[in-house]
This record gives structure tokens, sequence and C-alpha cells, in this order.
């Protein structure tokens, strides 16, 4: 549970993983682009990257959430 809540992990997933690769533009946002244009043509294996690299943004937001309504 330690990696969940660690800023420096998070952050260097979101810069790795989240946006590679990164020529000719990151991977997560050529597919959110797809998906914004209808996600005609995807099949599993792209939404499946979809997660895989939304992943670390998804704990990064997760993690900006709980830091905002800390009691």
């Amino acid at each position: 549970m330690y990696f969940i809540n660690n800023w420096k992990l998070i952050i260097l997933l979101c810069l790795t993983l989240g946006l590679a690769p990164f020529f000719p533009e990151p991977h997560l946002w050529g597919k959110i682009k797809w998906i914004a244009g209808g996600a005609h043509g995807m099949q599993f294996m792209d939404w499946f990257d979809v997660l895989l690299h939304g992943f670390p943004f998804i704990l990064l937001l997760r993690k900006i959430t709980l830091g905002l309504f800390k009691n």
C-alpha cells in the first residue's frame, strides 16, 4: 500500500509509464483523442492500453483528492 500514497513514485509513473512512448506524441494522448473522436475501431487491446497508461494518472487524481478532503 506504500506505493499508492508515495508522491514521488506516482509522479515518476506519470512521467514514464503514463506518457511513454513520448514521440511523436504521448501514447495516452493519442488514445484519448481516438476516444474523443468516437472510438471507432478500438478493440479490447486498445482499451486495456488506455487503462494501463492512464493508471498512474488515476493514482495521482486519487492522491490529490484525498489530500484536498483530508480531515
